[in-house]
């Protein structure tokens, strides 16, 4: 199991509504959770070992929004 976390501009229910179809439909993603009260909008992903944090900027793009890797 693999945890991405990356820092979004998915801000309320209409961009966790947007990219819910996305994420939902990856067959390697088993959980995502979006903490839209972090200033970071965190999102936050459960997956197999094989998905990246460039798979899922690649995912969340056409649907307009973007994200790239939480630094420490």
């Amino acid at each position: 199991m693999n945890i991405l976390i990356l820092k979004t501009n998915i801000a309320g229910p209409s961009g966790i509504q947007a990219v819910q179809a996305v994420l939902n439909r990856h067959p390697v993603i088993s959980r995502w959770t979006i903490d839209t009260e972090d200033i970071d909008n965190v999102l936050r992903i459960e997956a197999s070992d094989t998905l990246t944090e460039a798979d899922v900027i690649e995912l969340v793009g056409p649907v307009g929004f973007k994200c790239e890797e939480l630094q420490d």
